[in-house]
């Protein structure tokens, strides 16, 4: 069963456990293939906290996105205008009180096209981005979990 993450927008993030980073990541590059059928599968996999574990998703790729800190050393205005629309976009996902952003397959289309209007030039390679985006998770999952790392 995947560790429970909660993932306050205004609190620091805690690492995914790796078998939930894989897990999120094997569903949102399963919809960006458009093979409904492995999506499906893995959604059934996870079980209900498939919902929880695109929530910790989004909030990685949102939050260090959107958390422009400053203008030349100090906060301005489009840097509390960033962070305050990633806040947004997550309450958006986490609260949709019914609309279909809510669910699994909403949430993960909104990290797909996060990915691919923000995080690449152009509408390059979105799959080559949630690759990175996945490894990069997998990296700090592991440093927290070291026992869960296996041997080659």
């Amino acid at each position: 069963m995947p560790k429970k993450n909660t993932t306050a927008t205004t609190e620091p993030l805690a690492p995914m456990h790796p078998d939930d980073v894989a897990d999120a990541f094997a569903y949102i590059r399963a919809l960006q293939a458009r093979d409904i059928d492995t999506a499906g599968a893995v959604a059934n996999n996870i079980g209900p906290e498939l919902r929880e574990l695109l929530l910790d998703v989004a909030a990685r790729i949102f939050i260090p996105v959107t958390a422009v800190d400053d203008c030349d050393g100090e906060p301005c205005a489009h840097s509390f205008l960033a962070a305050a629309l990633g806040r947004l976009l997550l309450e958006v996902l986490r609260d949709g009180d019914g609309a279909c952003l809510a669910f699994p397959p909403g949430i993960a289309q909104t990290i797909i096209r996060f990915t691919e209007n923000i995080l690449t030039e152009d509408h390059g390679d979105v799959a080559d981005v949630l690759r990175q985006l996945e490894a990069a998770g997998m990296r700090q999952a592991m440093e927290a979990h070291p026992a869960h790392r296996t041997t080659a």
